[in-house]
């Protein structure tokens, strides 16, 4: 007994030791990126960061030049009307077919969830070129505006979101939605009034990830969308990074004034985020 609780006292020692040292070299470069937005060109190029920490050589000229760019606040609004529509048309597609999943039964159900679990494996940028091809001129037409990559997020993020909202559905009480059925509930009345509010948790918290990731992306955005007036930020601040590394130092203001919304985004649903996002992986 004395053993196990020694043990026991050396393995909460560890963590104890262990986690804050983690956390600390996973901070190191973030501080450092926010400590050069405060800096001059020439301080950046010509010493490291830590020494701004005991010269004071701060300045915020950095953030003055990225605020005054007009492009800038435009790309912000930008980012959000493509990333507000590529967060809840996916769950909303994906929460309907979870509980399809979980609670009807319908011929080639498991075989089809299998098929949709399987195409996360396969990488997206194996389907960008098909996508320019069915979205361009040539196709839909529709490249450059934000439906095309509406349209994409949306793809791309539902074979998660199906899987995610379906284990965490599973967890869910069945004699619940049998009750309702026995009142003579729809099944669309047993979703929005019954399912839905229970499985609110996995769905913030997958609209949580799904937020951040199509915040940052780069990639979609600057084959879709382009660098034109329909930009978003993460385009605007790829753009300001010259091809000799000019404007390394507005790139890290830029990065820290981008941070603001999902910021706000993580910090409003990060309770939800690891009940959602755990609970499904008891059952299912």
């Amino acid at each position: 007994m004395n053993g196990i609780m020694k043990d026991g006292r050396r393995r909460s020692l560890l963590a104890t030791i262990t986690m804050p040292l983690l956390a600390l070299l996973w901070t190191v470069p973030t501080i450092g990126l926010l400590v050069t937005s405060f800096r001059s060109r020439e301080a950046a190029a010509s010493t490291g960061w830590w020494t701004s920490l005991w010269e004071g050589d701060w300045t915020l000229d950095n953030y003055a030049t990225v605020l005054g760019d007009p492009s800038i606040s435009g790309s912000l609004v930008n980012s959000i009307v493509v990333a507000v529509p590529a967060t809840v048309l996916p769950i909303m597609f994906a929460a309907f077919a979870a509980y399809a999943f979980t609670f009807i039964e319908f011929r080639g159900k498991d075989v089809l969830f299998i098929a949709i679990v399987a195409v996360m494996v396969v990488p997206i940028q194996v389907s960008f070129q098909p996508m320019l091809d069915l979205l361009g001129p040539r196709g839909l037409g529709i490249n450059g505006q934000f439906v095309a990559v509406w349209m994409l997020h949306t793809g791309f993020g539902m074979p998660l979101a199906v899987y995610t909202l379906r284990n965490y559905m599973a967890t869910l009480p069945s004699s619940v939605v049998e009750s309702a059925k026995i009142d003579g509930a729809s099944h669309f009345q047993t979703f929005w009034r019954l399912v839905a509010p229970m499985a609110s948790p996995a769905i913030a918290a997958f609209a949580t990830l799904q937020f951040l990731w199509v915040w940052n992306d780069l990639l979609i955005a600057k084959l879709f969308l382009g660098g034109g007036g329909n930009k978003t930020i993460i385009v605007s601040l790829q753009q300001m990074l010259g091809t000799q590394g000019q404007g390394a130092e507005l790139l890290t203001a830029g990065a820290f004034i981008s941070m603001v919304i999902p910021m706000l985004v993580f910090f409003g649903l990060q309770r939800f985020l690891v009940r959602g996002m755990t609970a499904g992986s008891v059952k299912g």
